[in-house]
């Protein structure tokens, strides 16, 4: 059974394809809270995971049932905004999934990636990286 993490606060990192942006955003989250908050990886598929992991998760799962499941754990729900697009990630991410994580109670903090079926209009093109910084330095304002 899944829990809140019980000495603070939960963050939920959720990735597709290969997890590079997950990767990512879970290795500078490590660098930003060294205690207190629990980082759950979870992913389309199991690599995603699994690289998630090595780069510091504490724990994840895969899938899109343990996505509708586990999403609502957190405080925080963080990723591309392809996660919250049915379809998106080259169909990675199911309506289902979407839905789940527009529905979780935590606040969700998206990356603004474009791609060739979708425009962003409005936003200047921020390299991925200072992106990923300003959506961690949202998370240390937000925990």
């Amino acid at each position: 059974m899944h829990t809140k993490h019980p000495t603070g606060k939960t963050i939920i990192v959720v990735d597709g394809m290969g997890g590079g942006i997950g990767i990512q955003l879970v290795g500078k989250l490590r660098e930003a809270f060294t205690q207190n908050v629990e980082i759950i990886a979870l992913g389309t598929n199991s690599v995603a995971v699994e690289r998630m992991i090595k780069a510091g998760a504490h724990r994840g799962a895969s899938g899109e049932n343990a996505i509708r499941h586990s999403v609502r754990l957190g405080d925080l729900i963080m990723g591309p905004i392809g996660i919250i697009i049915g379809n998106s990630m080259m169909g990675e991410i199911t309506c289902s999934m979407a839905e789940a994580i527009l529905a979780a109670p935590g606040e969700r903090i998206l990356l603004p990636l474009q791609n060739e079926h979708m425009t962003l209009a409005g936003l200047d093109g921020l390299p991925l990286a200072k992106m990923i910084e300003r959506a961690v330095e949202l998370a240390r304002e937000r925990i």
